[in-house]
């Protein structure tokens, strides 16, 4: 199924990678786009005037009716989620989300929908294979034996195989990308729900310009993790759409780095060198976790474009907005 002008369903399109998003599906010429979150319209990341913007609580199975009806093809990004600060402490809210998911897929075959794109995550990869800093990159297979990650994870890989289940009984095409650390400007950057990239950008600039020179790191900064920047993560999700790929799939960078480094990285781009205070007791996730690429650049010939560096340029800059931004309101 082409892009090109089908009638296309975000959900979660008020958050930051659904924003995004959106902007693709309009360049790539979607004859309309509906766009539909459950948080107000006025804390929507991104607005679209030539959207049909809808806010929906599509935990409920008569607002995800509502949200499909009238669509060839459904991208279905809604969740509860963040960064690790929350997913560790919000195991149920996580778990939650498959009502969201559930109703979609009912709602979606109901309504015809031709195609449904699932957003789940590395979150579910054996933890087994992730104890060890020196990570060997986590291939499509590792899912199973399942032990993903608690909560969150396991909500994901349940939604997953639903998702298959409704391709092998009832005929939906579904296609599933397993998304690795998505960051960028315009997404979340403080607050608690924020990830690494947004986290350490903000815990940067605040000490730059409070002349608090020390940063608190959770973990021991040895944990390995790879970071995807925004535009590559949208132009992955819509290839994997528009292709064949039956199987869930990884979307990520294999840029491998420790939070360390990624803290390193801030550091120069601020111009700044800081005191680092260690927290042990803090989530820290998986001590090491990175995409192994292969199958999508054999399959669809993706592979990241954007430079670590560059992207955290980029997103430091427009945090770093922000703030001032704020500020300035006061």
């Amino acid at each position: 199924m082409k892009i090109e002008n089908a009638r296309l369903l975000v959900c979660g399109g008020g958050g930051f990678i659904g924003g995004h998003l959106v902007n693709t599906l309009f360049a790539k010429g979607a004859a309309s786009v509906r766009v539909v979150d459950i948080k107000p319209f006025e804390e929507w990341h991104q607005k679209h005037s030539a959207a049909d913007n809808r806010v929906l609580d599509l935990q409920l199975r008569e607002s995800c009716v509502e949200a499909a009806e009238g669509m060839d093809g459904v991208f279905q990004l809604a969740a509860d989620m963040g960064g690790m600060g929350f997913i560790e402490n919000n195991k149920a809210l996580c778990m939650l989300s498959v009502l969201t998911n559930t109703h979609m897929l009912m709602a979606a075959r109901k309504a015809g929908v031709q195609r449904f794109f699932y957003s789940s995550s590395a979150c579910v990869y054996n933890a087994d294979k992730q104890k060890m800093h020196e990570v060997v990159a986590l291939k499509e297979e590792d899912a199973y034996p399942g032990m993903p990650e608690d909560g969150y994870g396991w909500e994901k890989l349940f939604s997953e195989r639903m998702c298959r289940h409704f391709r092998e009984d009832f005929g939906l095409e579904t296609r599933v990308a397993r998304f690795h650390n998505v960051y960028g400007p315009l997404g979340t950057w403080n607050g608690g729900r924020e990830k690494a990239p947004a986290a350490i950008s903000r815990k940067v600039l605040e000490a730059k310009h409070s002349g608090l020179h020390e940063i608190e790191i959770w973990g021991d900064g040895h944990q390995t993790r790879s970071f995807m920047y925004i535009d590559d993560c949208t132009k992955g999700i819509t290839d994997i759409f528009e292709s064949d790929i039956l199987e869930p799939i990884n979307l990520g960078s294999s840029e491998l780095v420790t939070i360390n480094q990624l803290v390193d990285m801030a550091e120069d781009i601020a111009g700044i060198k800081l005191k680092r205070n260690y927290n042990l007791s803090a989530p820290k996730g998986v001590n090491g976790r990175n995409s192994d690429n292969t199958l999508i650049e054999k399959l669809l010939g993706w592979e990241p474009s954007i430079r670590l560096r560059d992207g955290m340029e980029k997103t430091l800059a427009w945090i770093e907005q922000q703030m001032f931004a704020g500020e300035a309101s006061r």
